[in-house]
């Protein structure tokens, strides 16, 4: 039986009308697919765990949704559905501003039971470096708090990609909300006075 978090529909009804039902829409095609799913919130979005590990995930910001699989890269994509992310599980089905945006319902099932099946079996993705080359998605809670700090927001727009990713990599890693919004307040802290993330370690 699934295991739903109330945080999750608190996520959608604070999502913009556009999102919502996309959200809802991609949220009972997994619980109904996969009854075992276990619902929960990582790195302030949907996450959907199954067989004790993350099976898929969803956002959305300021004008669309994103969705994707944890092991995207593994399941069997033939017809080149879903597309490379910049972030492991994110946007794999590309920027999705309608339901239309979504691949038939018929494919989406299949993917999730290919996810369920890569879980039950422990398989495992293969880690790879990351490249400074892929620029993160700024997610829209924290381009609302650097709106508010006006020399925050100036050194963050001239930062580097790499830069950027620091801060990003740091705040979307929080595992807890409330871990992700004390990182968010130090990042803003240290951005209005012109800092990098590692700033510490710069001599």
């Amino acid at each position: 039986m699934s295991t739903l978090d109330p945080r999750i529909d608190k996520y959608i009804a604070g999502s913009a009308d556009f999102a919502q039902p996309i959200l809802n829409h991609l949220r009972r095609l997994i619980q109904v697919n996969c009854p075992d799913v276990k619902e929960t919130i990582k790195w302030g979005f949907p996450v959907f765990e199954y067989s004790g590990e993350i099976m898929c995930n969803m956002a959305s910001f300021k004008e669309h949704c994103a969705f994707g699989f944890w092991k995207a890269s593994l399941l069997n994509n033939s017809k080149g559905i879903l597309k490379a992310s910049g972030t492991s599980g994110m946007g794999d089905v590309g920027k999705i501003k309608s339901i239309s945006d979504l691949p038939d319902d018929k494919v989406l099932i299949d993917f999730i039971k290919q996810a369920m099946l890569l879980n039950e079996n422990k398989i495992k993705v293969s880690k790879k470096p990351k490249a400074d080359s892929i620029e993160l998605e700024i997610p829209d809670y924290f381009i609302k708090l650097l709106n508010k700090n006006k020399k925050a927001k100036a050194t963050f727009d001239g930062f580097s990609r790499s830069n950027k990713n620091e801060y990003l990599e740091w705040i979307l890693e929080a595992k807890t909300e409330i871990t992700r919004d004390k990182r968010m307040a130090t990042a803003i802290e240290w951005m209005a006075e012109g800092k990098i993330r590692n700033w510490k370690y710069v001599k």
